[in-house]
């Protein structure tokens, strides 16, 4: 249990027979706005654990107004494991969703939220804190990095294109896409992650997530990519050829949370705080205005664990992402088709160039929560800026 009264409020542990209601509205109240007098905010459908839910270890707290008890603010945390491509695993502490009430603002309760989080993530064994703001966001920029004393980690791109249920996206006949089974995803992943800078350790458990609709392999028919030969062998037998071929994976948000849009108080604040599609991609989604109504909400397809290998990744990458808007017509309520790549990832060059993609810039920040730590403890702070990494669409 998390209790801290700092100044005029209580950094406490959420309270799920109390608080939900009332996280809620708090969230509402951070809404993102836009100039077309649109806002939109995260509907996580009564269930403010959602994000963080997927890990044994997590915890959501809450500032609280000791003169009238009203909650000002919230953060959410976890820990998980990662795997780097220069060695070791490290168990990592995730800060998410840290929101502070607009009229509150200024009183030091996202610095003492961040406090409190770090050191129960501390507590849990996390050696490092991770978390992640889009480039312009200036105002939570400032409070890791000058507060907080964050490093920059990783610059990425995120990707975005609205689903149009009236476009047309067939596949080339020359090029396949085959469905693989969750033994052969993971056999093939816990392969080709050692490639990445950054990687979580625990790559099963999310290909069996009922969240995660399956894992593709795309490649040109007359050359092949690999032989899954499943007799004798429950994960199959991969043999690596000289073809050129991507895996990808879909994760499907639409069952966990929306996007909801909805006309703005003329007078409300815009913000824009840490790692969340909400704040992401509503200032650039290239959607007609016909299409973004009031009151409606937008789920998306997230496209993870992208990887090829090969001299003709462009043709291929194209056929990836045509299928993934073709799947997403099918999904309710998917309206969009997202994805995160670091700016060093191979891939990045060959994501499809469609005037509809959108293209915003993320940065992700990290720090060591032990000043005992060794020096070969902090190879991940020491390596530099990591490029080529693995997005986990559990955070997104």
């Amino acid at each position: 249990m998390v209790d801290k009264a700092v100044n005029k409020f209580l950094i406490r542990e959420f309270r799920a027979d109390t608080d939900i209601e009332v996280v809620g509205r708090l969230e509402r109240n951070c809404e993102l706005g836009s100039k077309r007098g649109f806002s939109i905010f995260t509907n996580m459908m009564c269930d403010p654990l959602c994000r963080i839910r997927f890990y044994p270890l997590h915890i959501m707290l809450v500032a609280q107004l000791l003169e009238n008890e009203d909650l000002v603010g919230v953060v959410r945390g976890c820990i998980k494991h990662v795997g780097t491509g220069f060695g070791g695993v490290h168990v990592m502490g995730c800060i998410l969703g840290l929101r502070v009430s607009p009229t509150h603002r200024r009183m030091g309760i996202g610095f003492q939220l961040m406090n409190s989080v770090e050191e129960w993530l501390l507590r849990k064994g996390a050696q490092y804190t991770f978390l992640a703001t889009e480039r312009n966001n200036t105002a939570s920029t400032n409070l890791f990095t000058s507060k907080c004393n964050y490093m920059n980690i990783s610059s990425l791109i995120i990707f975005v294109q609205p689903i149009c249920s009236s476009a047309k996206h067939l596949l080339p006949q020359n090029i396949k896409i085959e469905k693989l089974q969750v033994d052969q995803a993971i056999s093939l992943y816990e392969n080709k992650l050692r490639s990445k800078d950054i990687f979580p350790t625990d790559m099963d458990v999310i290909l069996k997530e009922k969240l995660s609709l399956g894992t593709w392999v795309c490649y040109f028919e007359e050359q092949g990519w690999i032989n899954l030969d499943s007799e004798g062998n429950n994960k199959g037998t991969i043999t690596t050829t000289q073809s050129s071929w991507v895996i990808f994976s879909i994760w499907n948000t639409c069952e966990a949370y929306k996007l909801h849009i909805r006309k703005s108080h003329p007078l409300r604040y815009f913000h824009a705080t840490l790692n969340h599609a909400r704040e992401k991609i509503f200032s650039w989604l290239k959607m007609p205005k016909s299409n973004v109504s009031v009151q409606s909400s937008l789920g998306f397809l997230f496209l993870y664990g992208i990887h090829g290998e090969g001299e003709q990744l462009g043709e291929l990458m194209k056929s990836v992402w045509n299928f993934a808007l073709g799947l997403g017509k099918n999904v309710k309520d998917s309206k969009l088709i997202i994805t995160e790549l670091g700016q060093c990832d191979p891939l990045i060059k060959h994501v499809p160039g469609n005037p509809s993609i959108s293209r915003i810039h993320d940065l992700w920040y990290a720090k060591s929560l032990s000043s005992h730590h060794p020096d070969d403890q902090d190879a991940l702070l020491m390596k530099g800026p990591l490029g080529n990494v693995f997005v986990d669409p559990r955070e997104f």
